[in-house]
């Protein structure tokens, strides 16, 4: 995900690093991958997003975020 392309909705917060993660998830194409153990995929998607301001400043709170998203919608 090209984090510069839209750094005018990068906010940091937890909803905006949401929707962030989200798509680095959907185009990273990590939930179709079944070969990926869940954690390596939440890795890769995390490092597409590296510069997000929330996960900068909220590292474990981020990755709880992911951990939810990924249940919640049933990305995995």
């Amino acid at each position: 995900m090209n984090l510069e392309a839209s750094s005018e909705n990068l906010y940091n917060n937890a909803d905006s690093f949401a929707m962030a993660f989200d798509a680095a998830w959907k185009n990273s194409e990590l939930g179709n991958n079944k070969d990926i153990k869940i954690d390596e995929k939440i890795e890769i998607a995390l490092e597409k997003i590296k510069d997000h301001p929330f996960l900068i400043s909220n590292p474990m709170e981020s990755k709880n975020i992911a951990i939810f998203r990924i249940k919640l919608l049933g990305l995995s």
